[in-house]
């Protein structure tokens, strides 16, 4: 036995460890956003709009700087527990450089929030649904985005001379034009097929000033008669 396993031996490690707490301003977003659905009325209205509300699955929305650091730091210990609890081959571990590519902080935030989500519940049904669909599929996107490009470390973004070029003046000149020509000829389609919409004309009938009751028919026409079995014309 080598020294490296006599030391691991002597130092036991738990064999799972668990799901990283988020921070204060993270709990706190997450509890007004409870309480936006579940709370009092009154409690409620002193949310104002909930629109607002900043959502950590959506981490643009987290404006305030105390939460955003908070935010980073929840993400950044879930990414090392998803590396050690759930990663055995290479292919699969989160890259360390993840806060520079958007599309992992995006995925990333949303996976973290149904995990807790998961682990919240009365039931193993959601843990097993985020076992079985979000962590798989997430590090299927992850591997047909990032290829190998970082798996020795950083490479910059392949696409940024494309995406700059989507930017230029003359590619933003050709979208716009495709636009007002869009439009222009939404008008010209509204316009050849307009319809003439129906003629509404009043519906004049007499009323018998005896009884109040309303003739049917149109003013000027023969009133009809009653029986006690119905109309006769």
């Amino acid at each position: 036995m080598t020294a490296e396993e006599q030391t691991h031996r002597a130092q036991p490690t738990l064999m799972v460890f668990p799901f990283p707490v988020p921070g204060d301003q993270v709990r706190l977003a997450y509890s007004e956003i409870h309480k936006a659905i579940n709370g009092t009325e009154e409690y409620k209205k002193a949310l104002g709009n909930h629109a607002l509300l900043p959502r950590p699955w959506e981490p643009a929305t987290c404006l305030q700087p105390e939460l955003r650091n908070d935010l980073w730091e929840w993400l950044d210990d879930v990414v090392i527990w998803l590396n050690r609890e759930y990663t055995w081959d290479l292919a699969g571990l989160i890259p360390s450089c993840w806060p520079l590519h958007p599309h992992l902080v995006h995925e990333i935030a949303v996976l973290a929030d149904q995990r807790r989500r998961a682990g919240l519940a009365m039931t193993s049904d959601a843990l097993e649904e985020w076992h079985r669909y979000a962590l798989p599929m997430f590090t299927d996107r992850m591997r047909n985005r990032l290829r190998t490009h970082c798996d020795d470390e950083h490479k910059n973004w392949p696409n940024r001379p494309r995406y700059n070029e989507h930017l230029g003046e003359a590619s933003t000149q050709q979208r716009e034009n495709a636009f007002a020509n869009d439009i222009g000829a939404l008008h010209v389609y509204l316009h050849a097929n307009e319809q003439p919409g129906p003629v509404f004309r009043p519906r004049l009938a007499e009323v018998d000033k005896n009884t109040g009751e309303i003739l049917d028919g149109p003013l000027g026409a023969q009133p009809r008669t009653r029986t006690e079995k119905g109309p006769r014309i």
